[in-house]
């Protein structure tokens, strides 16, 4: 008989043979523990093939990442630079604005409220009054700090210290209802006091009559004339007005620029009083 032209066992024949023999190693499998230490060796075997298979996908991945990583840098290093050179501008301008103020300053013959060399601090805890927006900090009198001095970061004023203790003191924050600082409308320079309502994120500006230039998205900063915080830090953007007419003031609140919420570095200011007074001793 011609070789060629033979065909083998059916593929029916095939097929149950396949199911039987699958059947078998599943049942191996399942009540040995031979085929676990076959499996052992195929594996071993095997995985040399499955690093080979993934080196050409994780060259590329790593590629790419280094890449991506060096591609960000350097779109990083440039708005850095973008940003000093603008913070550069900005620096030139307020020391020609510095200089102007003091000669104003001086023709005016008033002291020049400058603020002593600020205190790095870190917020330990919160405190735990529910209706009491204070926290503690890690420096205290051992460090310099002072009852009443101005806590601000890097947004605007926090609030103020109200006590002290070796190595802590605690703050009142702005928010708190019974916290208020003067203030002044940056656009208009109309003066006015700002109160904390127990929110973390509105304040209420108090006694501004009907008439008062005072719009949406003004700047308030403080004004200096509480004796407590420096001139010019900012303390809240203007978020919403109600005018009754039935009413002697209209109803104006504002949202802090510091987030009081999640502060955790603040800067302990040097008070003004104490400030021109230091300014004074100096000959």
């Amino acid at each position: 008989m011609n070789q060629i032209y033979y065909r083998g066992p059916s593929l029916t024949l095939r097929l149950f043979l396949a199911v039987v023999c699958s059947a078998g190693l599943m049942f191996l499998d399942r009540y040995t523990d031979s085929s676990t230490q076959l499996r052992s060796y195929l594996t071993t075997a095997v995985s040399p093939l499955f690093y080979v298979a993934s080196l050409p996908e994780t060259l590329f991945s790593g590629a790419s990442e280094q890449f991506m990583s060096q591609q960000t840098m350097l779109d990083e290093n440039n708005r850095l630079k973008e940003t000093l050179l603008q913070q550069s501008g900005q620096l030139q301008l307020l020391r020609f604005l510095q200089q102007e103020n003091e000669k104003l300053r001086a023709l005016l013959s008033s002291a020049a409220q400058i603020p002593g060399e600020p205190l790095v601090a870190e917020v330990l805890a919160v405190y735990s009054h529910p209706f009491s927006h204070q926290v503690v900090l890690n420096k205290g009198s051992a460090d310099g700090v002072l009852d009443h001095q101005p806590v601000i970061d890097d947004q605007g004023v926090v609030g103020q210290i109200v006590s002290r203790g070796p190595t802590s003191s605690r703050a009142l924050l702005i928010s708190d209802n019974t916290h208020a600082l003067s203030v002044r409308a940056e656009r208009t320079g109309v003066r006015a006091v700002v109160e904390g309502l127990g929110q973390w994120d509105l304040l209420r500006v108090m006694h501004l009559p009907h008439s008062t230039d005072i719009r949406e998205g003004d700047r308030l900063l403080t004004s200096g004339l509480d004796g407590r915080f420096p001139e010019g830090y900012p303390v809240a953007r203007v978020s919403r007005i109600s005018q009754d007419v039935s009413q002697p003031f209209m109803v104006v609140y504002a949202e802090p620029y510091a987030q009081l919420d999640r502060v955790r570095h603040v800067l302990l200011l040097s008070k003004p009083d104490a400030a021109v007074a230091a300014a004074a001793e100096q000959p």
